[in-house]
């Protein structure tokens, strides 16, 4: 599994916050793109997300739900996206330089694109992960400079 990283200027509790509101998860997440319902236990084992994969009028209804959530720590999902299948993502928050090293890993966990070679889903994966940490970074730093 590929992992990328991204040093965000926010403390890992300040980046966990935004993690922990499940109604900005189409804010961060590439491909998410829109919510449709958020369990009130969210970010605890087993809580989901009810959302929407795709763009307007071709949108899919999905569910991510949570494996395990140490707060301000790490935050692993198992993200569905029917027909591809789904993945399982893991979030890992360390503390470094004055905010917060963001560390993502995600490969496909069940369906038809875990038939894919890992090397070339790694291919899409990586780049979209990227971006997520992007725009996870600019919610959370937005945050702290308002």
């Amino acid at each position: 599994m590929i992992e990328v990283k991204r040093q965000v200027k926010a403390s890992p509790t300040q980046v966990f916050s935004v993690l922990a509101d499940g109604w900005l998860y189409s804010g961060w997440v590439v491909g998410a793109s829109r919510i449709r319902a958020v369990d009130d236990t969210w970010p605890a084992p087993g809580a989901r997300i009810h959302h929407s994969v795709g763009v307007w009028p071709a949108l899919l209804n999905d569910t991510t739900h949570v494996l395990e959530c140490v707060p301000g720590q790490r935050l692993v999902l198992r993200a569905k996206g029917w027909p591809i299948g789904e993945g399982t993502v893991y979030l890992d928050l360390d503390p470094a330089d004055g905010g917060c090293l963001v560390r993502m890993r995600e490969d496909a966990s069940a369906g038809p694109g875990k038939l894919v070679p890992a090397p070339v889903r790694q291919l899409s994966i990586a780049p979209r992960n990227t971006e997520s940490l992007r725009r996870l970074a600019l919610i959370a730093e937005g945050r702290v400079s308002s």
